[in-house]
């Protein structure tokens, strides 16, 4: 049998609570079935998915259709949004030089994994000391499957913008979600927030992948992931495909693209959000972190990172995704002569490192550089041109001649077929 407990009152002391907390973005909603189901089984359908397989599996499916399965008894659902602030990594450098490696603002500190479900066990002890005979609740952060951000409109946190993301109209949109199912009634006094996105497409434009593909008949609107920079980045396993991995540029986990370019994120967004998620390092550039993981083993990588957001892809995706920046640094001309020379020596380490992952997309940030100097099957060997203080030119023919050297011995002892596809397409052996 429900309890209404406290009524609104109680609702407010939680609310408070929740701020107290830290979490400046708080709703109450019922556990009802989901309105959303038809939309997201047709997005299934559609493979918008890509590999991540556990969002199709027949029981999470059900179990997203009907958030109380979640938590037997529940009553109501606490909605609340824990900012990470606007504030970019590089405030007061220059990400545009493409040799900066960028990483979405959520991920700079710590894992919110880690920072939310502690929260919210705190916040239900709150709660529990003031409900007659206890409150019973589950936290939930990513842990069960739910459609979080269904049910953060319908607490009024916001309104589904055409970037997927929910826009709270007086905060913006970075945040990071976080529920507490728990067994008493408590006071609903929100209503959702209409959509305010107007004809504004500003997200849909930007979008460097193309993954935003505006809104359904119904309103909602609808993401490929599998062309989304952070699926890319954070959510794929295997190689990256080539055709996207120029619109990738310098971004090797995740992308705040769709958020930067929102009005309502440049009016109204906190620049700073919660300490927990602050940056703890200066940034780094694309090759000084590089440098830095291809001498980690995944145990060092993962001790490295154990709070971090940066354990998911583990070392070798997050090593994919440098080589993919490289490249695309390579291709812009990021490097100058004092710098190419050292680059080249970088890849050519990634080139022979343990993982083929690793050593296929190295290949390919080496073709990037074959092709820029004229390499490829027309390359030849020769000395390196360089300045007359003994400084190498990067704008000299030698340079794709000198990517195109190492690939070709890597090619003459390459045995994993997937890294002789990427060697052979970077420089025409096929």
């Amino acid at each position: 049998m429900s309890r209404t407990v406290g009524g609104p009152a109680l609702t407010e002391g939680l609310r408070e609570e929740a701020r107290r907390l830290g979490f400046t973005l708080f709703g109450v909603t019922r556990p009802d079935p989901s309105e959303h189901s038809a939309f997201y089984e047709a997005w299934l359908d559609a493979g918008h998915h890509g590999e991540m397989a556990y969002l199709a599996r027949d029981d999470a499916r059900a179990r997203r259709a009907e958030p109380a399965s979640s938590f037997p008894g529940v009553r109501s659902v606490v909605v609340v949004g824990h900012e990470y602030g606007s504030a970019g990594e590089y405030d007061g450098a220059e990400p545009s030089d493409g040799r900066s490696a960028l990483i979405a603002r959520y991920a700079h500190g710590s894992d919110y994994h880690h920072v939310i479900p502690e929260r919210l066990a705190a916040l239900l002890e709150w709660l529990d000391r003031r409900v007659e005979g206890g409150a019973r609740g589950r936290t939930l952060v990513d842990t069960a499957p739910v459609l979080e951000r269904e049910l953060a409109h319908r607490a009024g946190l916001g309104w589904f913008g055409r970037n997927t993301m929910l826009i709270d109209p007086r905060r913006g949109s970075y945040f990071l979600l976080g529920l507490l199912m728990v067994d008493v009634e408590l006071d609903v006094a929100t209503a959702p927030v209409a959509d305010r996105c107007g004809t504004c497409t500003s997200c849909i434009d930007a979008c460097p992948t193309g993954a935003l593909l505006g809104r359904r008949d119904s309103g909602a609107p609808v993401i490929d992931a599998r062309r989304c920079i952070s699926y890319l980045t954070i959510e794929l396993k295997g190689p990256i495909p080539r055709d996207d991995r120029a619109g990738i540029g310098n971004r090797v986990f995740g992308c705040d693209i769709c958020q930067e370019v929102c009005p309502w994120n440049d009016r109204f967004a906190d620049p700073r959000g919660d300490d927990a998620y602050a940056a703890q390092t200066p940034p780094d550039t694309l090759v000084d972190l590089a440098d830095r993981f291809l001498s980690l083993s995944e145990k060092a990588y993962q001790r490295l990172h154990a709070d971090s957001p940066l354990a998911r892809p583990r070392r070798k995706g997050m090593l994919r995704n440098l080589m993919v920046g490289i490249g695309n640094a390579l291709s812009r001309d990021a490097y100058g002569p004092r710098e190419y020379t050292d680059v080249i020596r970088l890849l050519e380490r990634a080139l022979n490192d343990d993982q083929p992952l690793v050593r296929g997309h190295a290949a390919w940030a080496l073709g990037q550089a074959a092709r820029r100097g004229g390499g490829g099957a027309e390359a030849k060997d020769g000395p390196s041109a360089t300045h007359q203080d003994g400084v190498p030119d990067a704008s000299a023919p030698w340079v794709g001649d000198d990517a195109s050297n190492v690939l070709r011995q890597r090619a003459a002892i390459e045995f994993d077929p997937y890294v002789r596809g990427e060697i052979e397409d970077a420089v025409g052996l096929a």
